[in-house]
Parts: structure tokens; C-alpha cells; sequence
């Protein structure tokens, strides 16, 4: 078992920045992709971010490309996701996942979840 929990949400103004934090604990963290997800109200989760074991492999959605880095420090068994130029649309319940398998956009391929972190972006 992983467990996973996230820290960093907020309530912060359109064009500014926050940093998510999801720290690991059950497992070794070194073997766990990890990817950020989010959550409007009303719409299905969707991928943000996803980095690979080593953290010398990302991806992102289209939307938040050139906004949004994810980063990785496998000594403190954390993964990141420092966010800049929010957007109102940036707004949702924030989670982060672990997956044994395949490093993909996809939730279904991921085995672990936090409990999620709030951003909101007021305009």
C-alpha cells in the first residue's frame, strides 16, 4: 500500500502561482510513476501531469502546458506541481496518483490517490 497526501492548495488570484506537494509514505518511491490530476465540480477528473520513475520523463495536458511543472525528489518521497499564471479555469480539487505500471494520462492506469488539495482562482 502507498499512502498519499497533498498540501499547497489555496485560494489565489488570476496570474498568480502555488506549488502542490504529494508526499508518499508505504512504499518505495523510487518505483512509483506519479501524475496530478484534477476535478471541477460538475466535470470528471482530468490529467494535468504525469512524471516518470527517475523524473527524467513528463507530460502534460495541452491546457496547461508552458504553466505548469512537475518535478520530482525521490529522497523525500515527493512529487511536485508548481503552478504559474493561474487561471479561474485552473480551479478544482487537486490529487496526485501512483501507478506501478504504465506512466500514462489515464486514471485507470493508476493504483493509489490522495485525498486532494483545493485551488481556487478568483478573476
Amino acid at each position: 500500500q502507498v499512502q498519499l497526501v497533498e498540501s499547497g492548495g489555496g485560494l489565489v488570484q488570476a496570474g498568480g502561482s502555488l506549488r502542490l506537494s504529494c508526499v508518499a509514505s508505504g512504499r518505495t518511491f523510487s518505483s512509483f510513476g506519479m501524475g496530478w490530476f484534477r476535478q471541477a465540480p460538475g466535470k470528471e477528473r482530468e490529467f494535468v501531469a504525469a512524471i516518470s520513475r527517475s523524473g527524467g520523463v513528463t507530460s502534460y495536458a495541452d491546457s496547461v502546458k508552458g504553466r505548469i511543472t512537475i518535478s520530482r525528489d525521490n529522497t523525500k518521497n515527493t512529487v511536485y506541481l508548481q503552478m504559474n499564471s493561474l487561471k479561474p479555469e485552473d480551479t478544482a480539487l487537486y490529487y496526485c496518483a501512483a501507478t506501478e505500471t504504465i506512466v500514462t494520462a489515464t486514471t485507470q492506469h493508476y493504483d493509489y490517490w490522495g485525498q486532494g488539495t483545493q485551488v481556487t482562482v478568483s478573476s
